[in-house]
């Protein structure tokens, strides 16, 4: 993923993947042994279906806050979602021009959780006392993407992150990695023959020794089969709390989609295919399963 414009949204997304791609193994394995195979030439050959972010939903943060960003780069708000179970929200949002990905931000009810944990995280975020986004020149690519990588609020204590960890595994990662780039995403319907499904891509990574997430199976399917899911599971870091303690922590990830094409385009020949024709948005049965790429039963199983 590289944009080679100097717009401010290329900026920023060119910064995000540098962070993310420094920080997540998996992106460089993945990518090298893509190239061995001649699957690709280099990671710009990598189409991107989209990012994730995670949120919290407390006053001046949250969904409302994160869109702004994205919205003032040309980005159109699309479908809600809801994970019941997880208690959180997310809309994905599609991108304003072909060649930049959609882009998925959730957010969690922190108001549904118990007592002890909203009083955690708000110790933390209270002291926001303004909407930080509406303090950035949005214009100014370099300084959004710095926002994007700055704590907004003080380091956690080992202690209270485990006790966030018992009752929202997304509550502790949120609040030690932030706005870090949750995933990215490879469009797998756009490789070539012998890796463009699934099943083939799946068996490459498994044969690269890529440990994939099995929440849900291997591969998520939507309802209506035309698009399915895979990802990595989190690889653990060594995390430095504020009480100097470390712990070994989940960070962030890689997905694989693979969209088919709607059942009126069925029949177009592949070489005629775009993302016009190919299954848009996303699929909350799919999410939800995905969220747990970070969850320690699927790191430490």
């Amino acid at each position: 993923m590289h944009f080679e414009e100097h717009q401010p949204l290329a900026i920023v997304l060119n910064d995000l993947f540098a962070h993310y791609r420094a920080h997540v193994a998996d992106v460089g394995i993945i990518t090298n042994a893509m190239q061995e195979e001649g699957v690709v030439y280099s990671q710009e050959d990598i189409v991107n279906d989209h990012i994730a972010f995670r949120t919290l939903g407390v006053p001046h943060l949250g969904i409302q806050s994160f869109e702004k960003i994205f919205l003032a780069y040309g980005y159109q708000k699309r479908d809600h979602y809801y994970f019941e179970g997880k208690k959180l929200d997310a809309y994905w949002y599609a991108p304003p021009t072909v060649g930049y990905p959609r882009i998925f931000v959730s957010e969690l009810q922190v108001a549904a959780l118990s007592g002890e944990t909203q009083a955690i995280i708000h110790r933390y975020t209270d002291p926001i006392q303004a909407d930080p986004v509406d303090s950035l020149d949005l214009a100014n690519g370099r300084e959004v993407a710095d926002f994007l990588q700055r704590p907004l609020w003080d380091l956690p204590s080992s202690d209270e992150y485990q006790k966030l960890l018992q009752e929202s595994e997304y509550a502790a990662w949120v609040i030690y990695n932030r706005y870090y780039l949750n995933h990215y995403t490879i469009s797998i319907h756009e490789l070539r023959d012998g890796y463009n499904t699934l099943e083939e891509f799946n068996a490459f990574l498994e044969r690269i020794g890529i440990t994939l997430n099995t929440a849900g199976g291997k591969i998520k399917t939507s309802a209506d089969g035309l698009l399915r899911q895979s990802s990595t599971v989190s690889a653990l870091y060594e995390a430095s709390f504020a009480d100097g303690k470390t712990l070994e922590i989940a960070g962030s990830y890689v997905e694989f989609a693979e969209r088919s094409p709607l059942p009126q385009f069925r029949d177009l020949p592949r070489a005629e295919l775009t993302a016009a024709h190919r299954r848009d948005g996303f699929e909350t049965n799919n999410a939800d399963k995905i969220f747990e790429s970070t969850y320690t039963t699927q790191i430490k199983r």
